[in-house]
């Protein structure tokens, strides 16, 4: 891997500027890795190409076929280095080695064939009769290129949403990874570099919020998509505004898990823990603010406590551990501040709580913690922690629960236990989020599509919806008595195979 080097328009070249990103291990607290950091010279540079490739390439000119065949061999490439992946997520960010290959990687994986799938059936182009009697012909047509700016918790899936769509549209990609987490991007962009991809279609571009500001607001790019917190979600969102750039966004979240009356609380507390707490809490979706009915608290309280507390923490390395250390000192900082002001407003620690967990006497670890006796004006059920922390809310009555769950900046995902799938069901349909559960947490399953509303920000990811982002659709209306086989075939050879689809 070639750490001294930028992947920029499908080519390894020498950084701008002498800047560098420190890669530091969560769990050994030591350097990992030096990389090269991106500067904003890079990131034009990278925007030319992209631009270039575009605008007189053959990748947005090829047919939908062609490209499906493109992007699975690049499937087939990344399958083959799948255990390097997760063994490099596993090191820069502290996932345990057991989520990292099956989340982390095996789904990012099976999501890159999965839009493949999807693909061969999009309607690149369809036909609808008009009102008044002409034909009309819909083309979706690539939107040009797009600006992927990912964070470092879930790198390689988020990665894939954005990234993997892009191409099969037709689009060119500049990608710029988290300072924490440059390592696997690095990676993929050798894995690019093997595969049939043309010259200028992707390039990977580590480096601060600095690059990422000036790669959103370049002039060169056509649309935005960013996973990110909320505040900077807004910041892209302004900048993207005065230009009327195309923008979507996977922000925030502070989802419930509302538990009816007739769940099983065994059921409920492994429910939540997968949903909840995997990659130590540091998911976007997690389910962590947990509503239970007043008279079975303590039932649910204890079966989630003893969940909880049987979490194996330790070094992510260890196919054993259940939960590793947070990204980076700052965010376990974050954490232990939530955990002190729980306490403050009165909140009870069942479990967990300050301090490092057991046998842990380095690295940047919080103990797994479960409160209760929380209302929902309290602060950590009010904003996302991103740590592995559950609070408990009793409700007195269904209608409660559903405003409590509603009563939240966010809108990303939410989940209901019920032993009647039909009344969860019902409660699915008066919660006001872009995802939803029925005993379970939500599924990220590759054809359904993923996004927030609210806070929690807008747009869709996976699923048709995921390759919609990266389309604009043109209407051709054609006279009447005229009656071509392919509109698009009339005007550029190049569409008209794009519209004949797979």
């Amino acid at each position: 891997m070639r750490y001294d080097e930028l992947f920029i328009g499908g080519a390894w070249q020498r950084p701008s500027a002498d800047r560098r990103i420190e890669v530091v291990s969560p769990h050994t607290e030591t350097t990992i890795a030096h990389v090269a950091a991106a500067a904003p010279a890079d990131v034009d540079l990278a925007v030319e190409a992209a631009r270039t490739a575009f605008d007189s390439g053959p990748w947005s000119r090829t047919s939908p076929a062609e490209r499906i065949d493109v992007v699975r061999g690049l499937a087939d490439i990344y399958g083959a280095r799948r255990a390097d992946m997760a063994e490099l997520i596993t090191s820069e960010i502290g996932a345990p080695i057991s989520f990292a290959q099956r989340a982390q990687v095996a789904l990012p994986w099976t999501m890159m064939k999965a839009f493949c799938d999807l693909a061969q059936t999009y309607p690149w182009q369809e036909t609808r009769p008009g009102l008044y009697g002409s034909g009309i012909t819909i083309l979706r047509e690539p939107v040009g290129v797009v600006a992927a700016v990912v964070p470092w918790n879930m790198p390689q899936f988020l990665i894939a949403t954005k990234l993997i769509p892009a191409l099969l549209a037709g689009c060119t990609v500049v990608l710029k990874p988290a300072p924490e987490s440059p390592l696997n991007a690095l990676l993929l962009a050798e894995l690019i570099a093997h595969s049939e991809l043309p010259p200028g279609v992707v390039s990977v571009l580590p480096g601060d919020g600095a690059v990422g500001e000036h790669l959103v607001r370049h002039p060169g790019v056509d649309k935005v998509s960013f996973t990110g917190s909320t505040a900077a979600g807004k910041a892209v969102a302004a900048a993207c505004a005065e230009n009327l750039r195309r923008v979507s966004l996977e922000l925030g979240g502070k989802s419930a898990a509302i538990v009816l009356d007739d769940a099983d609380p065994a059921t409920v507390a492994t429910g939540v823990r997968s949903a909840s707490l995997s990659n130590s809490g540091q998911i976007c979706n997690a389910l962590t603010r947990i509503l239970v009915p007043r008279e079975r608290a303590a039932e649910f309280t204890d079966a989630l406590a003893a969940e909880v507390s049987a979490l194996v923490v330790g070094d992510p390395t260890d196919s054993g551990t259940q939960v590793g250390p947070l990204v980076a000192q700052r965010q376990q900082q974050r954490v232990a501040g939530y955990l002190e002001r729980g306490v403050r407003e009165g909140a009870r620690v069942v479990t967990g709580g300050s301090g490092m967990p057991d046998g842990c006497d380095r690295g940047w670890y919080v103990k797994p913690t479960l409160f209760d006796q929380a209302d929902n004006s309290m602060v950590i059920a009010r904003e996302e922690i991103f740590g592995p922390v559950l609070t408990v809310i009793a409700y007195d009555n269904v209608g409660e629960a559903v405003a409590i769950a509603n009563d939240s900046d966010y809108g990303l995902a939410g989940s209901v236990f019920t032993a009647d799938t039909d009344r969860g069901l019902a409660i699915a349909a008066k919660i006001r989020t872009g995802t939803f559960g029925v005993n379970q947490g939500y599924t990220m399953d590759p054809f359904a599509p993923f996004g927030g509303v609210k806070a929690s920000g807008y747009g869709r990811e996976l699923g048709r919806e995921g390759i919609d982002g990266y389309t604009d659709t043109k209407s051709i209306s054609v006279a009447v008595g005229h009656n071509p086989t392919s509109v698009a075939a009339k005007q550029d050879p190049a569409t008209a195979a794009a519209g004949k689809g797979a």
